[in-house]
């Protein structure tokens, strides 16, 4: 007898965002489970970045349900839906240039404690919060980079750092907006490596371009295509379907990388 999957710890119905006449995400339905990587695709304007936006809280959908471990969050604020457990990364990298790897993932670890604002102790005077931060940066594989001012890291490796800022919080799903952008063939490969062992313990969603990383590290691929879901399944189904290849007519390179 086939095992039940578990329920999916985020999950959308119906999720719909209109910018006035403009219906940028149109009754989304999705699900997010621990242990996957739910990987979301689609030419540019299809509605992934709003998408990732309105899980994130950084935008309120116009209607619809998003539900976090069973309770509806849809319209909370981007700092409350972060609390609860839902980390993640944007398109254009966004980290403390001036602080140091370690001071960057513990500024993030800090917005989690009860002491976030005591602003009279020094940082170092709390080893709940240092513990949080050499964790992430462990989990991120950024330990030998811990004093490096961030300003002076690759591309790859202040793609890594925003990903430890997340992790520094705990979450337990990551949102994950093109971490590859702008990337080389080594980092790619190391992000991918990244992503691979995050998905062991979190949900992630997926937002990229690269096919050879979608590929590579999806358990489960979305297609959307002017704000709606066009198909959704297993990525090697999807990459068959006669209606994702009348879509990208011509895009089929598209899907094979």
């Amino acid at each position: 007898m086939a095992q039940a999957m578990p329920e999916a710890i985020l999950r959308t119905e119906s999720l719909t965002k209109r910018f006035g006449g403009l219906t940028a995400v149109d009754t989304v339905s999705i699900e997010l489970h621990v242990g996957e990587v739910h990987a979301v695709i689609g030419p540019n304007g299809a509605g992934k970045s709003t998408l990732t936006n309105l899980l994130s809280g950084d935008l309120r959908p116009t209607s619809g349900s998003v539900f976090f471990a069973g309770k509806d969050i849809a319209g909370l604020s981007s700092d409350r839906i972060s609390r609860l457990g839902i980390g993640r990364s944007y398109q254009k990298t966004n980290i403390f240039l001036p602080f140091s790897v370690f001071e960057n993932c513990r500024l993030a670890a800090q917005s989690r404690t009860p002491h976030a604002w005591r602003v009279f102790h020094g940082a170092a005077e709390f080893p709940d919060i240092n513990l949080m931060a050499e964790e992430a940066m462990v989990a991120a594989g950024l330990s030998q980079r811990r004093d490096m001012v961030a300003a002076a890291l690759s591309h790859g490796e202040q793609r890594q750092l925003e990903i430890a800022m997340c992790l520094a919080t705990r979450p337990r799903v990551l949102l994950l907006d093109e971490p590859l952008a702008g990337m080389g063939p080594q980092e790619s490969q190391d992000m991918v490596e990244l992503i691979q062992k995050l998905a062991g313990r979190h949900a992630i969603m997926l937002i990229e371009h690269d096919m050879d990383a979608v590929f590579a590290v999806a358990h489960k691929l979305t297609v959307m295509v002017n704000g709606e879901v066009l198909e959704s399944g297993v990525p090697e189904a999807v990459r068959g379907s006669p209606a994702v290849q009348t879509a990208y007519l011509g895009g089929e390179d598209f899907l094979n990388g």
